[in-house]
């Protein structure tokens, strides 16, 4: 994770590092009780090769931490530790299960003259809290839907079987943690949806009654159109989840180009049969062959009587994607597949054409996309909607955003005021040299905006991010 960025400084360079993942761990204080028994407590460790003794060191300083915060508030333990190298982040999502990620604070490498080492300073207030506290819980959602609670493998297996799941879950997430460009996106872990016009919209929605009738197995559908959701029918926490999976994993890696034209609608009919361009993401690759695996990723998500266990199907036509969700305890067979491709290729097909056709009107009609004055993000906390111009692109290793990283911190810096309280506020903060930033809460949504004008004052901002809300979000009531 060395990642050096010079900066120019005279003949000498300057050495800036990123923030970086210096150790993950869980563990359970119950499991090894007793003097010489505390490597039982360790559940699992990153990175594994680091002596048996100073993983045990290292778990017991974590538990005497939380011990000794809960002396204070015994309903709310230690949630990080500050020090002048790295920042600790504890988070118990099980009774007695902690998760901890230490991560090391950027720093700035200093040469120094005579031949001496160079000199390191670390950059304590860079990292902020809630950033990084909220990626810790998406380790756990992550692990959660794909594996079930701890407790879960616990009764199934005990502990070598929760350890090995551990292994064989972290040892590949945490590769794609990338720490650097985490955000405020990532405290919020909102659903972007794809804005449609009430016909496709309905079009799509009959389209998930059909194919849930005919194929009577399927337990719950959610169709993404370019990465963005349009329909779920999941409960929210569990969609938002799946939705991280799906647009930072799983769809980077069978990105390929569209194969048909953007604006060239599909020709319908080829010979009386349907253009078809479905296939499997997940399951097998190729339907024709006779070797060919049948096997889905499960997933577990919430019931009313806990969770359940299902088939996660991801099949998907040019832009658009469907999830099938069906009950695991069925055995999927290729006469199943089969006809879910037939069924489902052609309609996806023509429906990601009709969406694209679509949009590409509403675009033209729209004008050219000017670059704006302004970039901004925009959470809505109910229906976890969420919009940002700031981000470029989000792929599967790296999230660039279009701004200083400086502007992004004081994003996440407003964001801890309004989680403070409960009211409606809105706060301006006079940024770098032609920079404002300004951030409106209200009644349950976040609004936060980034200027660049010169010489411009308080007065004319207000009016410029007035505009912004009458513009972008005319039919959302924004309190002035």
């Amino acid at each position: 994770m060395q990642q050096g960025k010079s900066r120019a400084g005279g003949a000498m360079q300057e050495k800036q590092y990123t923030p970086s993942l210096l150790s993950f761990f869980i563990y359970n204080p119950t499991f090894g009780p007793r003097e010489g028994e505390e490597e039982k407590k360790i559940l699992f460790y990153h990175p594994s090769d680091i002596e048996k003794n100073e993983k045990i060191r290292n778990v017991g300083l974590c538990e005497a931490i939380v011990q000794f915060t809960r002396t204070f508030c015994p309903t709310k333990p230690a949630k990080s530790l500050h020090t002048q190298k790295n920042r600790q982040f504890f988070f118990e999502p099980e009774d007695n299960f902690w998760i901890v990620m230490v991560v090391r604070n950027p720093m700035i490498e200093k040469p120094n003259k005579d031949g001496k080492p160079p000199t390191i300073e670390y950059q304590e207030e860079e990292i902020l809290d809630t950033v990084y506290g909220a990626v810790v819980r998406q380790c756990y959602s992550m692990y959660k839907l794909f594996n079930g609670t701890f407790g879960r493998a616990m009764e199934a297996g005990g502990v070598e079987l929760l350890t090995q799941k551990l292994e064989k879950f972290f040892y590949r997430y945490l590769q794609t943690l990338h720490l650097q460009s985490c955000d405020l996106l990532d405290v919020f872990g909102g659903i972007s949806f794809f804005p449609l016009d009430k016909m496709t919209y309905l079009k799509i929605q009959s389209f998930v009654n059909r194919v849930e009738e005919s194929l009577s197995l399927i337990k719950y559908t959610a169709f993404l159109y370019n990465d963005q959701l349009i329909w779920s029918g999941l409960e929210q926490d569990d969609m938002r989840i799946l939705y991280k999976y799906l647009t930072t994993s799983l769809f980077p890696r069978h990105s390929e180009p569209e194969l048909a034209g953007r604006d060239s609608p599909l020709r319908p009919e080829v010979a009386g049969n349907l253009l078809h361009y479905g296939r499997f993401l997940t399951g097998p690759t190729n339907l024709k062959d006779p070797e060919a695996k049948f096997r889905f990723p499960k997933i577990f998500v919430t019931a009313e009587d806990g969770y359940e266990e299902l088939h996660l199907i991801v099949y998907k036509a040019m832009s658009a994607a469907a999830c099938f969700m069906i009950s695991a305890s069925v055995e999927l067979t290729r006469d199943f597949c089969e006809q879910l491709d037939g069924l489902v290729g052609p309609q996806l097909t023509l429906l990601a054409s009709d969406i694209c056709e679509q949009f590409t009107i509403n675009r033209r009609i729209s004008g050219p996309e000017k670059e704006p004055q302004f970039k901004f993000i925009y959470f809505n906390h109910m229906n976890l909607a969420e919009k940002s111009t700031i981000h470029m692109r989000k792929t599967a290793s790296v999230c660039l955003t279009s701004v200083h990283p400086d502007l992004m911190k004081i994003l996440g810096d407003i964001n801890c005021d309004f989680a403070r309280v409960d009211e409606d506020e809105e706060i301006i903060v006079k940024a770098m040299t032609d920079y404002w930033v300004v951030g409106k809460k209200s009644d349950q949504r976040e609004l936060y905006v980034i200027l660049n004008q010169k010489n411009a004052n308080l007065i004319e901002v207000n009016e410029e991010v007035k505009r912004l809300c009458a513009t972008q979000f005319n039919n959302i009531f924004f309190l002035d």
